[in-house]
């Protein structure tokens, strides 16, 4: 196997690129800054078939995107359900299927085993991923990676960069349709949000140890709604409506809580908010990539290196602790974001507030 060195670009012949695959398998908030290839990629390719495979649960951040031809979709989770005969047969077929497809450039930004192996095996001439352990092995592109280092959406440039593809887009996307803007329009009419200014507070996090306390989210949105003439909002997703209903008991003012909200209406609604109050999420990157400002909660990660990407964020986060961005997905003592105040909080969502020229009542 052609194995290229990974201290030095490799320069590719632009004209036998005919057809493109980029492999982001999971999660939200990571698909959606991967987006950030696809308007370069079709700037250095403008005739290219791109294609982008993801696991089911995130297809929603590209289906519809203008610029790709093709998503596909691996339903790892209902595969694993098989006998394992079936599941064994399920994944020899998926991988025969990405074969099929005859694609000349793959990028791998999962760099797990399984994506790694679909890069390996897909025949293209290139394959490019990020010099990890063993999986390097798998691609004949190997790119140092600066995931300690640089915003992770901006690592994904770093892959095109060392092929010599221009980036000069640094914009992330969600392709959102008239339908879904419909369905948050409606809501807005329904809850008595029109003309009104709107914060929106997400209290769930993918991993326990991201999550800041449901009281003090209350505690927040109670001062808010005291404070400053806004209507608050609260996002939640499959099972959170428990503790959503909890955090609007607690409450002393009223707050709206979304309806069951499917991915892309979800952008739809944030969107068309003010602001964003949130832990480190799937929402948060979904409201940047809106454009709508953020209150970011960070702890067990890294806000310089996953915070929401863009201009106009406020980010909270108990600097001086020695255990801050271990990227535990658990914790025993959650210190970094049990130690949070409300009044930490509020004062960034004062500060974002400002900004937005949205001044208090008093």
């Amino acid at each position: 196997m052609l194995h290229h060195s990974n201290d030095k670009p490799v320069r590719i012949d632009f004209s036998a690129i005919h057809r493109i695959l980029i492999i982001k398998l999971r999660a939200i908030g990571d698909v959606v800054m991967s987006t950030i290839v696809i308007d370069n990629l079709r700037r250095a390719f403008p005739h290219a078939h791109l294609a982008f495979l993801t696991e089911a649960p995130c297809a929603e951040v590209v289906l519809g995107h203008p610029e790709l031809q093709q998503v596909l979709v691996l339903e790892r989770k209902a595969t694993a359900q098989l006998r394992p005969l079936a599941r064994l047969r399920a994944n020899w077929n998926f991988l025969r299927s990405i074969r099929r497809q005859k694609f000349d450039l793959v990028f791998d930004f999962f760099g797990n085993p399984r994506s790694a192996l679909i890069t390996r095996l897909s025949g293209a001439a290139w394959r490019v991923g990020y010099d990890y352990r063993i999986r390097q092995w798998f691609y004949n592109v190997v790119v140092p990676s600066r995931a300690h280092e640089i915003h992770e959406a901006e690592w994904h440039l770093d892959a095109l960069q060392h092929l010599g593809i221009p980036t000069p887009s640094r914009r992330l996307t969600m392709a959102i349709a008239q339908h879904h803007r419909d369905f948050a329009g409606d809501f807005w009419r329904e809850a008595g949000l029109l003309e009104s200014k709107v914060v929106a507070v997400n209290f769930s996090g993918g991993w326990p140890a991201k999550r800041w306390p449901v009281d003090r989210f209350a505690a927040l949105a109670a001062r808010l709604a005291r404070e400053y003439p806004v209507k608050i909002i609260v996002i939640w997703g499959p099972g959170e409506h428990a503790d959503a209903l909890r955090l609007q008991a607690l409450c002393p003012h009223p707050l709206t809580l979304i309806p069951p909200t499917p991915l892309k209406e979800l952008a739809a609604i944030l969107e068309r908010v003010h602001l964003l109050v949130s832990t480190d999420s799937g929402p948060m990157h979904i409201a940047a990539a809106a454009g709508t400002p953020c209150v970011a909660l960070f702890g067990p990660t890294n806000h310089r290196l996953q915070g929401p990407y863009g201009d106009g964020h406020e980010i909270v986060v108990k600097e001086g602790l020695d255990c801050l961005g271990c990227n535990r997905l658990d914790c025993d003592h959650a210190a970094c974001m049990q130690s949070l105040t409300v009044d930490e909080v509020m004062a960034a969502t004062r500060r974002a507030l400002q900004r937005l020229q949205i001044a208090p009542l008093i």
